[in-house]
């Protein structure tokens, strides 16, 4: 398969399915797209593997790094595995499904089966205190996409992500308290942002590997593991408190005891990047504040890898029908053993200096130097014609992306054709009315513009056009002279049926047509050439026969002369043989 995954990078291009149509770049948040030849790259230092164009390509170009392997070698190595269930599973399996999933997931070899809401319980608890102890505003860092985004776009937002591990970091932590620092751990979310979580160097080894509900469901085919035929069973460990409602949102909060009051004026809940762009521009020591942002709308119910089985309200009611059936334990006083704290880094993203002389220069060359021309459709996937070009320069974007400017192109380059056609193109109206004509047509019927919106019967007869707009012949083509033109034309004639408009295409054959009438008069002249010249051959071979006819007459009369002489002689000497008759015959006629 051929793609665009280099060492490190989750979300990549399926090159075989991109079928260049912007999508992905008009979606992704932080164009992290990259356009070559008409392809879309994922440019790995600028996505923050949010899955928002694996959502969204209409061709599934877009996809993530497919771990099931890694996850099978991990069960293979002999060592305890345990799997970490985020607490959204309860969106993507119906009642009796998810009675059945602990032990499916036994059946493909796990030794302990555990639900990520345990880590999400002690990491609410942990951002309760943190926010209760600071009066400034705290910007939540569960999920890992929001993190990677502020991390890399809004690097002095930094300073107000609360310094906590994610609820899968939290409960893999837990989880080798437990069972023991062998043991391996897989998480299996709806997310495609924990799998670059998961690799970054500060928390290697936490967790082993990260599938998706997508991945899981492929592994348990594989396998040939069937949610029916699997027995009900229980998770090996229970959530304390309302961490169940923590893929929701304001579910964090909620089980932080933070509050349960959707307008609260100190506490933000928001999903989706446009409320996440908006809420970051906001936040700050003037407007202390606690933003619980979930980069996907409606929060992780509607996780890139969860398969839409149905829509996100549905999927969200099923997480609380099922937090709201299995409530969570007593929270107790227990002090937590692990250490929950970690810290963030700014990202640099090489953004080439863009001047506006190269700004200019680039609008220019797509025709929107003035701006009546910068149209901002956002049809090439970003959101002004000026962010378009500085694209451009920074080798993230092509001219040729630009819908307006590739039409305009295009057009012109009919027009052009037409312009330079040597065949005539007269284009007329349901009136027959000329409506434009190009030069050859203008050169042919030596005219000019101006009889624009005159008949065509000013300058030939309309015969032809008045058959084709009468509707009884659908194209007509014939050969016309014109002799107040001194011009012959092979005429094809068609309606434009939309636009109730007729065309006529006229080809000049003037010449052709007098190279013909001068080829038919050579050979009219080379037959009567031919024919004296047959009569004078055989005049010829009648005085020839003639001439031969006396001489030959001539000659008998010598021979009988000669034998008559030569009869005298022999009876004089008729011994001497050698003057007889028979000699002077043969003599004769040898010569």
């Amino acid at each position: 398969m051929s793609c665009d995954l280099t060492a490190g990078q989750v979300v990549y291009t399926n090159k075989a399915h991109c079928r260049d149509c912007y999508r992905c770049l008009r979606v992704c948040p932080v164009k992290a797209i990259r356009m070559e030849n008409g392809q879309a790259y994922v440019v790995g230092e600028r996505c923050i593997s949010c899955g928002t164009c694996i959502r969204e390509c209409p061709q599934k170009a877009k996809t993530f790094r497919n771990d099931v392997e890694r996850a099978s070698r991990v069960i293979a190595s002999g060592r305890i595995v345990a799997a970490s269930i985020a607490p959204s599973f309860a969106a993507m399996f119906n009642v009796w499904q998810q009675k059945r999933l602990a032990s499916a997931l036994r059946r493909l070899g796990f030794a302990y089966v555990g639900e990520t809401a345990v880590g999400a319980y002690h990491v609410a608890k942990e951002t309760a205190q943190i926010v209760n102890d600071s009066k400034r505003s705290h910007i939540c860092t569960a999920c890992p996409a929001v993190v990677s985004y502020v991390e890399r776009y809004y690097p002095e937002k930094i300073e107000y992500l609360v310094p906590l591990v994610s609820p899968m970091l939290a409960h893999a932590q837990l989880i080798r308290q437990r069972l023991g620092g062998d043991a391996k751990i897989i998480f299996i979310g709806p997310c495609v942002a924990k799998k670059s979580e998961a690799d970054r160097p500060e928390n290697a080894g936490l967790v082993d590997c990260v599938l998706t509900f997508s991945e899981l469901m492929e592994w348990f085919e594989r396998e040939k593991i069937d949610l029916m035929s699997c027995e009900e069973s229980h998770f090996d460990e229970e959530p304390e408190g309302d961490s169940r409602y923590f893929p929701l949102v304001g579910g964090s909060m909620r089980t932080a005891s933070l509050t349960t009051d959707c307008l609260a004026e100190n506490v933000v809940s928001v999903s989706g990047f446009e409320e996440i762009h908006e809420v970051l521009e906001s936040t700050g020591d003037d407007v202390p504040m606690i933003v619980e942002p979930l980069f996907c709308r409606q929060g992780c119910v509607n996780g890139p890898a969860l398969p839409a089985l149905d829509n996100s309200y549905s999927r969200r009611n099923k997480v609380i029908d099922y937090a709201g059936t299995f409530q969570g334990c007593v929270p107790t006083e227990a002090s937590l053993k692990v250490d929950l704290s970690t810290g963030f880094k700014s990202w640099t993203i090489d953004d080439t200096e863009v001047s506006e002389e190269q700004i200019r220069e680039v609008m220019e060359r797509i025709g929107k130097a003035s701006a009546e021309n910068q149209l901002n459709c956002g049809a090439c996937g970003y959101a002004s014609c000026r962010d378009k070009a500085i694209a451009v320069i920074r080798g993230m974007a092509e001219l040729e992306m630009c819908i307006p400017h590739m039409k305009r192109l295009a057009e012109q380059r009919t027009d052009r054709i037409i312009e330079t056609s040597p065949n005539g193109i007269v284009i007329l109206d349901e009136h027959l009315n000329i409506i434009s004509m190009n030069p050859a047509f203008r050169n042919f019927f030596m005219c000019s513009q101006a009889l624009c919106g005159k008949p065509i019967s000013y300058l030939m007869d309309p015969d032809p056009f008045e058959r084709l707009a009468s509707g009884k012949e659908e194209t007509i083509e014939v050969v016309v002279n014109h002799p107040n033109y001194n011009l012959v034309c092979h005429e094809i004639l068609y309606p434009l049926i939309g636009e109730k408009q007729f065309v006529g295409i006229f080809v000049n054959i003037t010449r052709m047509q007098a190279d013909k009438k001068k080829l038919d008069q050579l050979r009219g002249q080379t037959v009567i050439q031919a024919r004296e010249l047959l009569e004078h051959q055989i005049h010829m071979a009648q005085t020839i026969a003639k001439f031969l006819g006396d001489s030959s007459a001539q000659s008998e009369g010598l021979l009988d002369k000669l034998m008559q002489m030569a009869g005298d002689e022999s009876s004089g000497s008729e011994s001497d043989g050698r003057y007889g008759k028979q000699w002077i015959r043969d003599t004769y006629t040898s010569k």
